[in-house]
């Protein structure tokens, strides 16, 4: 099965470098990346370009102009140009557990999206972290965390739980929504092209979840791995972050409830 990662950003190249070593140290390295880019200046483009030269790992950029919070549409232009049969969704401050694309290879199923998993860091964790502490997978570790300012918080079950027997139980355990999260989570690209991609109307702020609410309204059934596999979510500011865009993006995802629609007019358009 062919896989791609669609990984999405906005003027955070230290950040995106950090996520590309983590993708470039993947215990499973068949895969693509596509990086989603909301308009980023040339700072971003070099950091790829000077990448992949000296890497050799494959990535394609997919970008438009900085024009505002248009993050859903450019995810679109990335699933539209992705060469995988399955997408893995992240976000450029998110750097993957070691088996992070071997946990969604593995778990991927017809009928299913799988949700996994992410530990928000502080600020002081997030510049802590180097590329040798990310080759060595020791940034995964509780002991290197804390030592590096992530204060206890029950979220350490989930740096704790990978690999081990107990993360199936607490996948089933956990209390949490069986929602589509941006950050870490993936689904058949035939699916995703099914409904129509994202919502490009949402701005910050839940456009991931109602995407994965179109999924369940196709049939496509959430499963949980968030104690599978993670991400380390690195701290930034959140500009886009409003009250008023958030009760317009609530009003859109009730609307998408109620309706119990499958497809946007606002994604990828349809094929005839």
């Amino acid at each position: 099965m062919k896989l791609s990662v669609i990984i999405s950003t906005y003027n955070s190249p230290q950040w995106l470098e950090k996520v590309l070593w983590g993708y470039q140290c993947q215990s499973d390295g068949d895969f693509e990346v596509v990086i989603a880019d909301d308009g980023s200046s040339a700072e971003t483009r070099d950091l790829i370009e000077t990448f992949r030269a000296a890497s050799g790992f494959g990535i394609r950029h997919v970008r438009h102009e900085d024009d505002g919070f248009r993050k859903w549409e450019i995810v679109n232009k990335a699933i539209e140009a992705a060469g995988g049969d399955y997408l893995i969704f992240t976000d450029g401050d998110c750097i993957p557990h070691p088996d992070l694309v071997k946990t969604h290879r593995e778990n991927a199923r017809p009928g299913r999206f799988l949700s996994g998993g992410y530990c928000k860091l502080p600020m002081k964790t997030s510049k802590a972290i180097t590329r040798e502490d990310i080759v060595s997978g020791r940034a995964f570790t509780l002991g290197w965390l804390s030592r590096h300012g992530y204060g206890f918080t029950p979220k350490w079950l989930k740096v704790i739980a990978p690999g081990t027997v107990f993360a199936g139980l607490l996948n089933r355990l956990t209390p949490a929504a069986k929602t589509f999260n941006g950050n870490n989570s993936s689904c058949f690209r035939s699916d995703a092209m099914r409904i129509r991609g994202f919502d490009a109307r949402i701005r910050y702020g839940g456009g991931d979840r109602e995407f994965g609410y179109r999924l369940s309204h196709a049939g496509i059934l959430p499963r949980i791995i968030r104690y599978s596999t993670i991400c380390l979510h690195l701290d930034h500011p959140r500009g886009y972050k409003s009250a008023e865009v958030r009760r317009n993006n609530l009003a859109m995802i009730d609307e998408t409830l109620k309706t119990r629609r499958i497809e946007t007019e606002y994604g990828i358009a349809a094929r005839s």
